[in-house]
């Protein structure tokens, strides 16, 4: 027979018993790798950057972080897909390209980026550019320009696909300076480069993906899209410096579908931002001549919200909404 004292000793340890195994759980996370969506193809600038972060986060989460490409739409395919999912657990995120943003002012789209995603942090800018083969007949942009002008519509470019930043800005410049030319969609930047080696297209207007090649003096960089010059090609003169008022450097991070917990966005957030310290992810970034944009949880959260806004103005610009 019980005494009171043992029936309640019993009913409190029913009581504290849930609590603590929910405890438990959330400190748990994660307990199975956790999967990466590449939203570009293999070999390329993003896919290589991320899978540098990847490795160099690994030891700080706890578990291995596994890079899955799924390119499509501009690189918007693999952030709707997690969206879509419903799995809020943490075990699926993304990285978030610009075009995720845009997308949606110029077609109907099955993800809203305002409320569909937990933004977890922000990593790196792009360095974007434009490159011919070393046999071309374009020294500069400005002959590059004259040349379009002067052919309109024979000139190609290779970008990463309609609506994404390098196909909007070229559009832009064309805009600009009244030329016609046409930009040629590919899946990834290793397809683009070997169709311009090939001669199919040509130029490819990208981000920096192209940097081996470039080194290797295969392919020639006629201008580049950031704020001031780089330092890996400080030959090469800006957008701005060759006369066109315009910058692109698209920061970029990762994110998870909405409702993502705080306990586990905190733990990805902090794995994520040791592991961009690591000297491993420095040396791609250098190898890329990309720089680092940390953006904590809330501050990436609120740039995306203005950049929402932003790609809204820019889609109107040009005139890119679906009829």
């Amino acid at each position: 027979m019980l005494t009171r004292r043992k029936t309640l000793q019993l009913a409190a340890t029913a009581v504290a018993a849930p609590f603590v195994s929910t405890t438990g759980w959330a400190q748990a996370y994660p307990i199975r790798p956790v999967t990466l969506i590449v939203p570009f193809g293999a070999g390329g600038n993003t896919d290589a950057t991320l899978r540098a972060l990847a490795t160099a986060t690994e030891a700080h989460l706890g578990k291995p972080i596994i890079i899955e490409n799924r390119p499509g739409v501009s690189g918007t395919l693999g952030p709707s897909q997690m969206a879509a999912s419903g799995r809020s657990d943490g075990y699926v995120l993304s990285q978030i390209p610009a075009a995720v943003f845009r997308l949606p002012h110029m077609t109907k789209t099955s993800y809203d980026p305002t409320t569909d995603f937990t933004y977890i942090i922000g990593i790196c800018s792009y360095t974007f550019g434009v490159v011919v083969r070393n046999d071309a007949p374009w020294k500069t942009f400005p002959e590059f320009i004259a040349y379009a002008k002067a052919n309109p519509g024979k000139v190609t470019f290779g970008n990463s696909g309609a609506g994404a930043g390098p196909h909007i800005t070229m559009e832009r410049i064309a805009r600009q300076q009244r030329i016609r030319w046409t930009g040629v969609p590919f899946r990834s930047l290793a397809e683009s480069t070997t169709s311009l080696l090939g001669g199919h297209v040509d130029a490819v207007a990208d981000s920096s993906g192209w940097a081996q090649l470039v080194d290797e003096g295969r392919l020639r960089l006629l201008v580049t899209w950031g704020e001031s010059r780089t330092k890996k090609w400080s030959h090469v003169p800006t957008l701005r410096e060759v006369g066109i008022d315009m910058v692109l450097s698209a920061p970029y991070g990762i994110a998870g579908p909405k409702g993502l917990a705080s306990e586990v966005t905190k733990t990805l957030h902090d794995a994520f931002k040791k592991g961009m310290e690591e000297q491993t992810f420095v040396a791609m970034l250098g190898k890329l001549d990309q720089d680092l944009s940390y953006m904590s949880t809330a501050d990436y959260h609120a740039f995306a919200m203005k950049s929402i806004a932003e790609e809204e103005q820019i889609v109107a610009e040009l005139g890119l909404k679906e009829k």
